[in-house]
């Protein structure tokens, strides 16, 4: 009797399957990704940017914040920039804006926007460059073979 269950199990699966039926899960939603505002394409693939999104902006990150080094590609600034929406003029104000879109589809929890505008051209930043941070930055700049000089040191200070 189970053999016979089994097989009717599957005859029906391939049916399904053959006819199109797709099951009450399939219906969930889908994120609503908006076009790019700007730019012709992406830095990278999309299917890249997908997977890769995170790292390559932590990466960024991290060497803007302890090596200094600052450049567009990658640079969470240059994503809003192109992906705020048309109508919103944000990555997070609303339920469609590119960012919130995917992050609450995967239920992922977005810190990014604590500190950075989620607008384009934002130049104001939430923690300026206080002096513990330029003494950082002097005691990377040793540690790479670099320097930072007294003057850059004392504006900080100001």
């Amino acid at each position: 009797m189970r053999h016979r269950l089994g097989r009717l199990f599957l005859l029906l699966s391939a049916l399904f399957a053959f006819i199109g039926f797709t099951p009450v899960y399939a219906g969930a939603p889908k994120a609503v990704i908006e076009e790019p505002v700007k730019g012709e394409r992406c830095v990278e693939d999309e299917d890249y940017m997908r997977r890769n999104h995170m790292e390559l902006l932590k990466h960024h990150r991290d060497e803007t914040v302890h090596a200094g080094v600052r450049t567009k590609k990658y640079s969470l600034k240059e994503c809003i920039n192109c992906h705020a929406g048309k109508q919103t003029g944000s990555v997070t104000a609303a339920k469609e804006n590119f960012c919130v879109s995917c992050h609450s589809y995967a239920a992922v929890k977005i810190d990014c926007f604590d500190c950075h505008s989620s607008k384009p051209q934002a130049s104001a930043m939430k923690h300026p460059l206080t002096a513990e941070g330029a003494h950082l930055n002097h005691q990377m700049a040793t540690q790479r073979g670099g320097n930072v000089s007294v003057q850059d040191l004392a504006g900080v200070a100001k």
